[in-house]
């Protein structure tokens, strides 16, 4: 479920705009600097860098990247970008983040859990409610995840949104996976 004020398809939500999602275990709010505590706890973690590489960032490097994320807008203007932070519906405990970057029609997601909640669904469930979102409320018409090719439970989230894997990879060596025609967001339930 998914609960907007007066956002069109395609139009960038403004700052004063609640773009906040609901699904029966979550709640995703749009990421903004007072959630940083929350999320630093969440995320200083070596063992969500296995595949990415690189390592937590501190409390002011999250907060700093926070602050340049609800610019919601590429500098030059050309994407959309949203990132909410994932709280249990019930306690309001956070327990991650996603995101989407619009670009021409077409949103890339990304997906972060911190380890101590993965396993649950959480990221599954999350992707699902974004990409729905995304489609009925910003006009996507293609859904675009990059996995890392041994993260199999990455791979199980994208496959179980409705992404299938392209065969391609990115500079990074993560494979790109793309919304099957007509299935984005539809996927098997839950992981």
């Amino acid at each position: 479920m998914c609960s907007h004020e007066s956002v069109t398809a395609g139009q960038l939500p403004t700052p004063d705009v609640e773009l906040t999602i609901t699904t029966p275990r979550l709640r995703l709010t749009p990421l903004v600097l007072a959630d940083a505590d929350d999320l630093f706890r969440v995320l200083d973690d070596v063992r969500l860098h296995r595949f990415t590489g690189g390592s937590p960032l501190t409390r002011s490097e999250l907060e700093a990247q926070i602050a340049r994320w609800q610019g919601r807008a590429s500098p030059d203007g050309s994407q959309i970008w949203l990132n909410w932070i994932v709280r249990l519906a019930v306690t309001g405990a956070a327990v991650g983040y996603v995101q989407a970057t619009i670009t021409n029609g077409s949103a890339a997601i990304a997906y972060v859990i911190g380890t101590a909640h993965s396993g649950q669904g959480f990221a599954t469930e999350a992707s699902r409610a974004i990409c729905g979102a995304l489609r009925e409320h910003f006009g996507a018409e293609e859904l675009v995840a990059h996995v890392h090719p041994q993260h199999s439970a990455s791979r199980a989230v994208a496959r179980h949104v409705g992404l299938v894997p392209t065969g391609a990879f990115d500079a990074d060596g993560e494979e790109i996976w793309k919304s099957a025609s007509g299935a984005a967001g539809h996927g098997e339930p839950g992981v």
